[in-house]
């Protein structure tokens, strides 16, 4: 499978950089990702340390805003406020993602920056909800389609069907 000049936004923690809130990666063990990687196609991103914050830092779960504040807010298990530096994260990525001639964007499940199908329900208990986090937003905003770590075939599919 050939991308010529096109490149896959991938999420930093996947290829194993120590990058996720509790400081510690996911490395995905795929041989198509793997291939990628071989290739020089694959632009690693982290969306939350692109926009200021710390590793290791809080969790965070988007949470829908209510009263005058209609809007989605990010916010840590400690209370803070850090939609800011989610959105900072994101608008960072998408320019990462022009730059690079980005064609899609394989990112972290459920995660408040990444989570393309389900995210957190804003409660820290553990529950997911139909969601997608920040960046996935602002990607498909965009129109660059996000899949995630389980769907790296129907991403193979996409590529294929790009041409």
């Amino acid at each position: 499978m050939k991308l010529s000049t096109k490149k896959i936004l991938i999420s930093a923690c996947l290829l194993g950089e120590p990058v996720r809130y509790d400081g510690k990666s996911i490395s995905i063990k795929d041989k198509t990702i793997c291939y990628f990687q071989q290739q020089g196609y694959l632009v690693p991103v982290c969306p939350e340390v692109m926009g200021g914050l710390p590793i290791p830092r809080e969790p965070a779960e988007i949470i829908k805003g209510v009263g005058d504040f209609p809007d989605r807010k990010v916010i840590t298990q400690g209370g803070f406020d850090v939609t800011e530096a989610f959105q900072r994260g994101a608008e960072r990525t998408l320019e990462i993602a022009l730059q690079n001639n980005v064609i899609a964007a394989l990112l972290k499940s459920n995660s408040p920056s990444c989570g393309n199908l389900q995210i957190y329900d804003g409660s820290f208990s553990g529950r997911l909800i139909e969601g997608f986090g920040i960046t996935v937003r602002v990607l498909k905003e965009a129109g660059i389609p996000v899949f995630n770590e389980l769907q790296v075939s129907l991403l193979c599919d996409f590529i294929e069907q790009q041409g």
